[in-house]
């Protein structure tokens, strides 16, 4: 309780600081610190103009860790990401050897602006950073400090000489967060704080090894049985050839969600629920992180994009049709033939 009391008190105090510099964008700031605490990497896709870059530079301002910004272009090389092996001579006895270069993808946060302006041979060697935190050159392994997240930015609007992500890539980013347009007097505000000569500075919140110890609390939080049953149906219901998908899945979907979908809507339904102060992982938690978990693993075809209907819509209708509980389940027939046999047995 004093651990969960601990992390509360943390977001609280990033939240404060964070505000000093961004106005409003509560939302995405709860599912930038989620995805943090729950060791997952984050996908904001906006707009320009929405303070997407400046979000993440404010957050490695407020948490005591290394930082490095990477701006995707056409022209930008593995290489330039992950780093080179050069040949080093010794002055002294004139021996050459190869030295490895580290690139910027070494530190902690590692803001990939723009990710989708590179071609897919430089976007796949964030891969294995990604889901093995180790790079991989001249067939030697490097290990990434730990923590290590990456924080990439994409323009929805902008489609001409972009490259888009692949499915295998998007599935590493835990979170795929929408960062909309600011209220009327949020924009107010914004306009004032940076039209005027002061500059607020952001204090340093969390250290590295503090970080590592709040990850440790958000993953000893206990689940109920139901709610981890209740986020693998709800992941399951969106694969179109399974038995408990709903018709409109079969209607409008092209592939669903894999077993990763599971996994982080239960870990971020962990780090939300202790940010929100409580002890246990609630129906509520998994319902909250659906959308940023689930949008970027729903494909739809061709029929939902005739009717205008996005993955936000399907996940929506998805919360409002999968069963809570395995009674309302049975009873509805979507119930998966693995619980059935569990609790036959």
């Amino acid at each position: 309780m004093a651990a969960v009391e601990r992390l509360k008190s943390a977001y609280d105090t990033l939240l404060a600081e964070m505000s000093k510099v961004i106005v409003g964008q509560n939302k995405v700031l709860e599912e930038l610190l989620i995805s943090i605490f729950a060791r997952g990497h984050c996908l904001l896709i906006g707009v320009p103009g929405l303070a997407k870059t400046l979000m993440i530079h404010t957050l490695s301002d407020a948490l005591n860790l290394t930082y490095n910004r990477i701006q995707f272009t056409p022209d930008l090389m593995p290489s330039d990401i992950t780093g080179t092996e050069v040949i080093q001579e010794d002055k002294a006895t004139g021996l050459r050897q190869f030295k490895f270069l580290r690139g910027p993808v070494f530190a902690n946060i590692v803001l990939a602006d723009e990710i989708n302006r590179t071609p897919p041979k430089t976007q796949a060697a964030l891969l294995e950073s990604m889901q093995e935190r180790q790079v991989t050159v001249g067939g030697e392994r490097h290990r990434l400090p730990d923590p290590f997240f990456v924080l990439a930015t994409q323009n929805p609007i902008e489609q001409e000489g972009t490259y888009p992500l692949p499915e295998a890539q998007l599935d590493r980013f835990m979170f795929n967060v929408l960062v909309d347009y600011p209220e009327e007097h949020e924009e107010v505000d914004i306009v004032r704080m940076t039209t005027s000569a002061t500059r607020p500075s952001v204090s340093k919140v969390l250290s590295a090894n503090e970080i590592l110890a709040l990850q440790e609390i958000v993953r000893r939080v206990p689940v109920a049985d139901h709610v981890v049953k209740y986020a693998v149906r709800l992941t399951r219901a969106t694969r179109r050839d399974r038995d408990e998908a709903p018709t409109f899945v079969r209607d409008y979907v092209s592939w669903g969600a894999g077993p990763r979908a599971s996994q982080y809507l239960v870990l971020a339904a962990k780090a939300r629920a202790v940010l929100h102060g409580r002890f246990h992982v609630s129906i509520e938690d998994v319902r909250s992180v659906a959308q940023p978990v689930l949008r970027h693993r729903i494909i739809t075809n061709f029929n939902a994009e005739a009717e205008g209907l996005k993955p936000d819509d399907v996940v929506e209708r998805l919360i409002k049709t999968v069963p809570v509980d395995e009674r309302e389940a049975e009873q509805s027939g979507k119930l998966p033939k693995l619980f059935r046999s569990a609790n036959a047995s």
